[in-house]
């Protein structure tokens, strides 16, 4: 890469490691920079929360319900094998800019969370639960020592799978709808004006962001399963 930005007129195609790294150290003190930051953050990891709620509830409802699975299964099939610019392109038809990232981030989330969570409650220990019924162990209890131990572990490979996505089809839906204050649209006039330093940025922050949310979630996660452990 480096040797690449030291041919002549090549950093227009290609930033050094060293002039990417100062232009974010220029970027790091704006204002702008973190209001981009915040939207994108508050939109991307909005929809990702609120779409593992919903497949998490989805999931629960469907585990002893056969025709509820039937029902979700052709839409679910879709979500996962249809292009993200295709569905981002759709919902500019129906939704504002502003809130196309946190719909598109919540889209490709719900598939994973809902099959892997959907898994997990299935192999949930029958002779477990049978014994909860004989001896009557009110719901809350069988959801804390029966349900959670056997779930967990599948919605946090989901969720770690998810938390990547989501940010790479929730940036992509900034960049095609540009709502204003956003890094995607940042990465855009990147490209328009040839400013690859700001490209290579600004993607760097994407990378550092993505990383931290999974180990914050994750950690989360971890000490819920710690809890449930003992």
């Amino acid at each position: 890469m480096a040797l690449a930005a030291a041919v002549p007129h090549g950093g227009l195609l290609l930033a050094s490691p060293v002039q990417a790294a100062l232009r974010l150290l220029e970027l790091l003190p704006s204002t702008a920079f973190w209001q981009a930051v915040g939207n994108s953050s508050l939109r991307i990891f909005g929809g990702f929360l609120l779409s593992c709620v919903l497949a998490t509830l989805l999931a629960a409802l469907a585990a002893g319900r056969p025709w509820l699975q039937d029902l979700l299964a052709p839409p679910v099939t879709v979500v996962k094998a249809t292009p993200v610019a295709s569905f981002i392109i759709l919902a500019l038809v129906w939704l504002d800019a502003r809130s196309l990232s946190l719909f598109i981030s919540a889209l490709m989330v719900f598939p994973p969370v809902y099959l892997n969570v959907l898994e997990g409650l299935r192999r949930t220990d029958k002779k477990l639960l049978e014994l909860a019924r004989v001896y009557r162990i009110p719901r809350r209890r069988r959801i804390w020592g029966i349900y959670l131990p056997q779930v967990l572990p599948y919605f946090r490979s989901a969720s770690s799978l998810a938390l990547g996505l989501c940010w790479k089809a929730g940036v992509a839906a900034e960049v095609i709808g540009l709502p204003a204050g956003t890094i995607g649209e940042r990465l855009y006039t990147a490209k328009v004006y040839l400013q690859t330093p700001d490209l290579f940025a600004w993607t760097a922050v994407i990378l550092f962001l993505a990383a931290a949310f999974e180990r914050l979630f994750l950690s989360a996660v971890n000490a819920l399963a710690g809890k449930v452990g003992r």
